[in-house]
């Protein structure tokens, strides 16, 4: 059977709500009363994508990519529809990052074993989208390989 072009673009759609999963996880953590319960969450993101601002000191320690844990301790988290920007303390200095929901490759929140891992070269338009097969693990933080919990996978909605 002859399967057309998809001109839909249905991969970049699904990641695209996907992505509203992060900002709306982003949201119930920036209200007054923060996370609820055990809640909290590992975000990996590509350290060089465009949009992400991240103090120099951190870009050298981490050139490619990085996780940060949003758990008890996060000041200032300003969440936008295009991404969002969040102080953190690093060797208990406070640095600032701010960065395109684009820039995220996984999301977890361990305390109910739910993941999401994004395919950073769908769209072929970007330069700084070279995370994939051979690219560099987390630096820090990041869930240990095949643990426990939901994985939701872009390529379980695609067509093989």
């Amino acid at each position: 059977m002859f399967m057309a072009k998809d001109l839909m673009r249905y991969d970049l759609m699904a990641q695209e709500a996907l992505r509203g999963v992060v900002r709306q996880a982003l949201l119930r953590a920036a209200m007054p009363q923060g996370l609820p319960g055990p809640h909290h969450f590992y975000i990996t993101f590509r350290t060089r994508a465009p949009g992400v601002d991240i103090d120099p000191s951190l870009l050298e320690k981490y050139p490619d990519e990085m996780t940060i844990v949003l758990e008890h301790q996060f000041w200032d988290l300003e969440v936008t529809d295009i991404g969002f920007e969040v102080t953190l303390k690093f060797g208990g200095v406070p640095k600032y990052i701010k960065m395109p929901y684009s820039a995220v490759s996984r999301f977890h929140d361990p305390s109910v074993g739910f993941h999401l891992q994004f395919d950073q070269a769908v769209t072929g338009d970007d330069p700084a989208a070279d995370s994939g097969p051979g690219s560099k693990p987390a630096s820090r933080g990041a869930p240990a390989e095949g643990e426990a919990g939901q994985v939701v996978s872009l390529d379980s909605f695609r067509k093989k």
